[in-house]
Parts: C-alpha cells; sequence; structure tokens
C-alpha cells in the first residue's frame, strides 16, 4: 500500500471524523436524557460509559491494525472475518440495547436522520484515497460505491421532517434505501479483501487493516449501520408527530 500521512486532509478525515461522530453521540447522550426527563446523576452515568466504551473500542480497533494482525489473510478463521463480526455485534449491542432505545425515543427523528450527513464527506475522503492508489476503485463512487447519495440526501430528508414537510413514510423509504447502500458498500469491500479477490488481485482492498483507515469499518460503518437500526426503532415506536 502507497504509504500516506496524517499531514494530508483525506488521511486526517479518517481521524476527524471518527471523533466528530463520537462528539455527536455524547451530545445526542446527553440530549436524549434530558428530553426523557432522566436526572442529572443518570445522565453523567450514561456519559461517562458512552465516552469510555466508545475510546476503549477506538483505542482496541488502532491497536489492532497496528500490530498487523489484520493482515494474516492465510490464517483461518483471518482475523479481519473476526473483527468483521465484532463490528456487527458491537453495532447490534449499542442499537438495540437500552442505551438505544435511549436515543431513539430521546431524540428527534430529525437529528437521528441528519446525522447520516457525515457520509457525505467520508465519500469524498474515500475517493481521494482511490485517486491516491490507496483504495481500490470498486469501493469509491467512481466504481460500485453510491453511500454518497445517502450523505446527501440526509440533510435534506432532516431538514424536510425538521420542517414538517416530510412525514414518516418519506423517512422510512429513505431509511430503507440507505441502508441498501450501506450493505453494498460493506459487501463490495469483503469481496474485495485477499480472501475472496472478486475483482481481482490488483484491486484489493488491505487499506482498511492500517491506520487511520482501520475505522472506516471500526467507527464509521458502525455509526452508519447504528443510526438506521435507531431510526427504524425511531419509526416503530409511538412519538408523537410533534416529536419528529
Amino acid at each position: 500500500m502507497p504509504e500516506v500521512s496524517l499531514r494530508e486532509p483525506a488521511v486526517l478525515a479518517f481521524v476527524i471524523i471518527p471523533f466528530v461522530l463520537l462528539a455527536t453521540l455524547l451530545w445526542g447522550t446527553s440530549a436524549a436524557s434530558r428530553r426523557l426527563g432522566e436526572n442529572d446523576t443518570t445522565r453523567r452515568r450514561a456519559l461517562v460509559v458512552t465516552a469510555l466504551a466508545c475510546i476503549l473500542w477506538m483505542a482496541a480497533t488502532w491497536l489492532t491494525a497496528e500490530t498487523g494482525v489484520l493482515r494474516q489473510w492465510d490464517a483461518t478463521p483471518p482475523p479481519f472475518a473476526l473483527l468483521v463480526l465484532a463490528i456487527f455485534g458491537v453495532t447490534f449491542s449499542f442499537a438495540c440495547t437500552g442505551y438505544g432505545r435511549r436515543l431513539a425515543t430521546g431524540l428527534p427523528l430529525w437529528a437521528l436522520v441528519g446525522v447520516q450527513g457525515f457520509r457525505y464527506p467520508l465519500e469524498l475522503a474515500m475517493h481521494a484515497m482511490y485517486e491516491r492508489g490507496v483504495m481500490p476503485g470498486q469501493m469509491s463512487y467512481s466504481g460500485r460505491n453510491f453511500d454518497i447519495v445517502t450523505g446527501i440526501t440526509a440533510v435534506v430528508v432532516a431538514w424536510l421532517v425538521y420542517t414538517r414537510r416530510a412525514g414518516r413514510g418519506i423517512v422510512l423509504a429513505w431509511n430503507i434505501a440507505g441502508l441498501v447502500l450501506l450493505l453494498n458498500v460493506v459487501t463490495v469491500g469483503i469481496l474485495s479483501t485477499p480472501r475472496f479477490r472478486v475483482f481481482g488481485d490488483d484491486r484489493l482492498n488491505v487499506f482498511i487493516t492500517y491506520t487511520p483507515f482501520i475505522w472506516l469499518p471500526a467507527v464509521m460503518v458502525v455509526a452508519a449501520l447504528a443510526g438506521h437500526l435507531l431510526v427504524f426503532r425511531a419509526l416503530a415506536g409511538h412519538n408523537r408527530p410533534s416529536s419528529l
């Protein structure tokens, strides 16, 4: 893989975006707690637990990439496959438990939709990595990745919901489409690894096993997938229209 530097804006984006997402999550946790009428002790506990869990996860995945263990593609099972399972486990544990319920019921729907806007600058950074020869082309919007559409439309749909110009039906359709686009690029990324080589030996996806790119699947995919699950939970709840 070509050498990269954190001095490059597109590379630095793979560090900045995860920390922006962390800050957004902490803000959302505090806001949801207040909207639900939780006391200060409960709110502070939720913030501390959230911050510690996220920092530990980010540190663990970063160190795993630094050791090079994820690049042992001939191992059975390959360590990267175990990471993928851990990513899905963390995501569903986050979104489908009581913690996810707090966010889904305590935050307005427009906020849950709008946060997905981070996928727009992320896709720009990913495309820049493709142009640098770091990432295979099929994972950019020049290839088989259309996730940039979700990032752009998230802001639009969030604004429509906020101004009460879009109802739950539009949000549901958008959320399903965004989830499909996310699963598409995740599938492309997995099939591009040395274990599968579906798109050829010269278009392999190995950059995500290096820092800082490890946070693409370990943080940003987690955030995107969890975000969609939270929107589904919010839509399935009994929030009044005024809570949109």
